[in-house]
């Protein structure tokens, strides 16, 4: 394979060009970095997403100015959460405040689209259809740059100040780079299936926990709501049906037979999906001329929706602290990032065990809720550029940190 230069030296060149990797490269380009940012899918394309967007992402989303983009491609807001234990209907109006004023779910062909187009306004090059072969290092082993694979397969090396890996769990820049996996996940516990219907009613963010069950509905875009269903792997199987969608409509019917009646009275847009069969892992956050941002470094079960929002704060730490042009504020940026993960991957594994009762996940919500808290917490003082609060559950997440290493 023949191999050419780029002859444009980069100050910062992104694999992935998603929600971490297209909000990263945004950020640095904002800040006058030269930037490449290339992504092996196409631009616009749909992927396996969650969609919700916690406070901490729509806070982040109202501070970059593309927050009415959002809604401009009529993203439905969601003013209220709910959380149904069968026992008792918890709803959760949204708290306005800091440029938030609801919450959205919107579907990737749409916010990846939004993030693209904000990275490349803020003068960041990004490439689709564009792979990542090799990373090329110096002789002290520092990795100062890449070579690429470009759409039409011609291979080029690309000289970079940082390589920052947002390619995803599987992430090739975390496999080429060495980094250490500091923190790994139980094997999952649960299934989960998703699809997108239509003629759902639209009462915000809908969580209903029965059981080993999890079933819900969030409104998303086109007039569509992404409804999902499936729990602990011995109740799904104790359904006694076996495809998708006949294990699907089962989990619905189980937990939440009016969700149910109104999925059955159409059909899905699309296949339906799955969620399952990854562990979650916290890496090593950076190294000798990279970085991790997103899943590539951090990665939880989907089960408390929460990986977009740590994608965008995480974007946020690392754009600062390669902007800063300091190692020591990546190793700053690696420190908050899991003092700040930890405590949210620790209660969404408990979740997604789905050992418990009804009354016991009440527990573990209100543990996910304090965690959540404090990541808003801290995103708010990062943007009004006034100093991190001192916020128990901020400590508990570093002594976790110092105990899990």
């Amino acid at each position: 394979m023949t191999v050419v230069t780029i002859h444009r030296r980069y100050d910062a060149l992104v694999v992935g060009a998603r929600c971490a990797g297209a909000a990263t490269a945004m950020l640095l380009a904002r800040r006058g970095l030269r930037v490449l940012a290339i992504d092996r899918g196409t631009y616009g394309s749909d992927t396996l997403s969650t969609h919700a967007l916690m406070r901490g992402a729509v806070m982040q989303l109202a501070r970059w100015d593309l927050l009415d983009r959002l809604k401009a491609a009529g993203t439905p807001p969601m003013p209220v959460t709910t959380f149904d234990y069968g026992d008792e209907v918890v709803s959760i109006p949204i708290r306005p405040g800091d440029g938030v004023d609801a919450l959205y779910a919107p579907r990737r062909t749409v916010l990846d689209r939004i993030l693209v187009d904000a990275a490349r306004d803020a003068g960041a090059d990004v490439r689709h259809g564009w792979t990542l072969a090799d990373l090329l290092r110096d002789g002290t082993g520092r990795v100062r740059g890449a070579v690429v694979v470009d759409a039409d397969g011609a291979a080029s090396e690309v000289r970079a100040d940082i390589v920052i890996g947002a390619d995803g769990v599987r992430s090739r820049v975390a496999e080429l780079a060495g980094a250490e996996t500091r923190v790994s996940g139980k094997p999952p516990a649960g299934r989960l299936l998703f699809g997108y219907f239509g003629g759902v009613p639209d009462s915000g963010c809908r969580w209903i926990f029965r059981p080993g069950l999890m079933t819900g509905a969030i409104p998303t875009n086109g007039g569509e709501s992404c409804v999902f269903a499936g729990g602990r792997l011995a109740e799904v199987a104790g359904t006694g049906v076996a495809s998708p969608e006949a294990l699907f409509r089962a989990c619905l019917a189980a937990s939440a037979p009016e969700l149910a009646e109104a999925v059955a009275r159409g059909e899905p847009a699309g296949r339906l999906r799955q969620f399952g069969g990854v562990r979650g892992h916290l890496r090593q956050a950076h190294g000798p001329g990279w970085a991790l941002v997103g899943d590539a470094g951090y990665f939880k079960d989907p089960a408390t929706a929460h990986g977009i929002t740590d994608a965008f704060r995480d974007a946020e730490l690392l754009a600062r602290a390669v902007a800063s042009g300091s190692p020591l504020a990546l190793a700053d940026y690696e420190h908050l990032r899991d003092a700040l993960s930890l405590p949210l991957f620790r209660v969404t594994e408990a979740i997604a065990a789905f050992d418990w009762t009804t009354e016991e996940v009440k527990g573990r919500h209100a543990a996910l809720s304090e965690a959540m808290r404090t990541e808003a917490a801290v995103l708010a003082a990062i943007n009004a550029a006034t100093p991190l609060p001192a916020l128990p559950a901020l400590t508990a997440g570093r002594r976790e940190l110092a105990l899990a290493g």
